[in-house]
């Protein structure tokens, strides 16, 4: 479980630490070992293991940090690295809690204040939600800093999952193909109290995780908690570059024009949206090929094999909105955010134009 300084989540993260104690407690641990790396501050953090012994859990601590550098590729290969050392293991999979905003960039320059641009963290009187590190650029992480990080530490996870908003997207999940077999994640916002790992803490440590029951157990919480609102999905990042080469072709087939984008589904609260829902993307850029959208529906039932939602997603900025289309990733293909203009440079984008 990975959890660096986001601001304002700390107390939201000891929860879901003691929500997956309360998992382990009932299931016990056989061969899995559980390793958290917890920010308690800003400028300093700590890596424990959650020890199951007669009965009960207990936090063995293996490591404390002052300025870990968790925003670099040298300072989180080394904490992932440190992982290792403690925990070493045949397979591993890993949990990240933080903010998240899918795959843009962290904002390098001091434009971003001369906008009127709010992101959906930045609204105080709503519920709150989550956000890929904390609320300012200095404890922010780019998906790709990540991804190299995991490569430099040779790991290759069963999954990564994002209790994080947004972080379901094609363009992270191509990103992370190379370092996960699977993507599990939010198209939309999350609400604050994140993933159940309550109830879904058992099925995420199995040998086998099932990933139909983790996004069972998460629609069943959301269905019945306080804000009813919640959307994840199971992304296989095996087939991402089959998904690449047919959507190669099918854009250079078709491309939208920007009053077709109002028809496509929104998965955000943005103005202009950011993050579209890319099965609904995908099957108004086809219009009327038929043949060619069913070979992409027949590959996303293998891309997406597992995904939930209840009728709602919330947006910290417009509040609830409907969701009428659900293939359970976005895409920002569409968008014409100026947050999104950097996109041409993503992997996805130059892999598929």
């Amino acid at each position: 479980m990975y959890l660096p300084w986001s601001t304002n989540l700390t107390d939201y993260f000891y929860n879901n630490i003691a929500d997956m104690e309360e998992a382990i407690s009932h299931t016990g641990l056989d061969k899995e070992r559980v390793i958290v790396f917890l920010s308690t501050s800003a400028s300093e953090a700590e890596m424990f293991e959650i020890v199951y012994e007669n009965g009960s859990c207990h936090r063995q601590i293996l490591k404390e940090y002052t300025n870990p550098s968790f925003t670099t590729q040298t300072g989180l290969t080394a904490i992932l690295n440190d992982m290792k050392s403690f925990a070493p293991a045949l397979k591993y999979a890993m949990i990240i809690g933080c903010h998240g905003m899918g795959w843009l960039p962290v904002e390098q320059s001091p434009g971003r204040a001369t906008t009127d641009f709010t992101y959906h963290w930045e609204y105080t009187d709503v519920p709150q939600t989550r956000f890929f590190g904390g609320l300012t650029t200095e404890y922010q992480t780019d998906v790709t800093t990540l991804s190299q990080s995991l490569s430099n530490s040779g790991l290759k996870m069963d999954y990564i999952l994002f209790d994080d908003c947004y972080m379901s997207s094609l363009e992270v999940a191509y990103d992370l193909r190379h370092v996960t077999d699977y993507l599990i994640a939010c198209p939309t916002e999350i609400m604050v109290y994140g993933m159940p790992y309550s109830t879904m803490g058992e099925y995420l440590l199995a040998e086998k995780p099932d990933y139909a029951a983790i996004c069972q157990a998460f629609y069943e919480f959301y269905s019945n908690y306080q804000y009813p609102y919640g959307t994840i999905a199971v992304t296989d990042c095996s087939r991402l570059d089959e998904l690449a080469f047919l959507m190669k072709d099918m854009h250079s087939r078709y491309s939208l024009d920007t009053s077709q984008t109002a028809s496509i589904q929104r998965m955000d609260g943005y103005s202009p949206v950011i993050f579209y829902d890319f099965g609904d993307y995908v099957r108004i850029l086809c219009g009327n090929d038929s043949e060619l959208y069913g070979r992409f529906t027949t590959l996303m039932e293998k891309i997406v094999p597992f995904k939930a939602h209840t009728p709602k997603f919330y947006t910290a900025s417009r509040g609830p909105i409907i969701v009428e289309q659900y293939s359970g990733i976005t895409t920002s293909a569409p968008s014409l955010s100026s947050k999104a203009r950097t996109y041409p440079q993503t992997s996805w984008y130059q892999a598929t134009h």
